[in-house]
């Protein structure tokens, strides 16, 4: 490891370890996921999906921090400036673009409100086409107590819950079981609680079901809840920019060993 091991770099050291372990823990459970939904054996399968594979996003995931671990561990290991330099250029890449981002979508909400209405639309028409993504979505319409993107309506988006009189679905003209205003008596989920829901006259839709849209739903959560995100942004950001502080000091203080400095 040469003069690094007199550098004080055992820290550092560890920390990329940690972010490369928890890199192969991703990438481990997105592959897994992946293997269990037979992808592995037929990779057209994600191309197919119309809506977004929550699994890809796991794996994306994973390789960044994989990669950035990789890098820094072996840069560390091996006195690489290159790799050093490439591990701290990329952490202050992705800190500038979630600062930009954060900006953004400030500057134009009405934008990101169209954008994410696509968004969800699009995952609404492939609820069905993929377990995982049904599971996110049912998840988000239960924590928010939201139904569709602005309402129950939306979907008839999807060729399952649509109202068409050309539909032989039992789930026709209802909405999933996640729309459903819980009831606290029952202990077992009752998924066929959407069924017919949206064939009753709207008055009565609110007495069964959730009438407010996912995307009024997350506005109305933003503010309530908006020290909460700016103290997980600011957590995030400071441990950016620690670990740029940390891959800075690490390069300077190889650069000095190797020019001969003495500490």
């Amino acid at each position: 490891m040469g003069p690094y091991a007199s550098l004080g770099g055992s820290g550092t050291l560890g920390a990329l370890a940690h972010m490369q372990l928890a890199g192969v823990v991703f990438l481990g459970v997105g592959l897994w996921a992946w293997s269990e939904k037979g992808v592995l054996s037929d990779l057209t399968k994600v191309t197919r999906l119309h809506g977004i594979d929550p699994v890809v996003l796991v794996l994306m995931v994973g390789v960044v921090m994989f990669t950035l671990g990789f890098a820094g561990c072996v840069g560390a290991l091996r006195e690489n400036i290159c790799l050093l330099k490439f591990f701290c250029g990329t952490i202050v890449l992705i800190f500038f673009l979630e600062l930009a981002v954060a900006v953004l979508a400030f500057l134009f909400q009405d934008w990101v409100r169209d954008r994410f209405r696509e968004f969800f639309e699009s995952n609404i028409r492939s609820y069905r086409d993929d377990i995982d993504l049904q599971n996110l979505i049912d998840s988000l319409q239960k924590a928010n107590q939201c139904c569709g993107a602005y309402g129950p309506e939306d979907w008839d988006l999807n060729v399952y819950f649509n109202c068409s009189g050309a539909s032989y679905s039992r789930e026709k003209c209802g909405v999933p079981f996640s729309c459903c205003v819980p009831d606290p008596a029952q202990k077992v989920v009752n998924t066929q609680c959407g069924y017919d829901v949206r064939t009753q006259l709207k008055s009565k839709w609110d007495e069964s079901i959730f009438t407010k849209g996912c995307i009024q739903a997350l506005e109305g959560w933003l503010p309530r809840n908006i020290y909460i995100v700016a103290g997980v942004f600011i957590a995030i950001s400071l441990l950016q920019i620690f670990g740029i502080f940390l891959a800075k000091t690490l390069i300077s203080d190889i650069e000095a060993v190797k020019a001969g400095h003495h500490f």
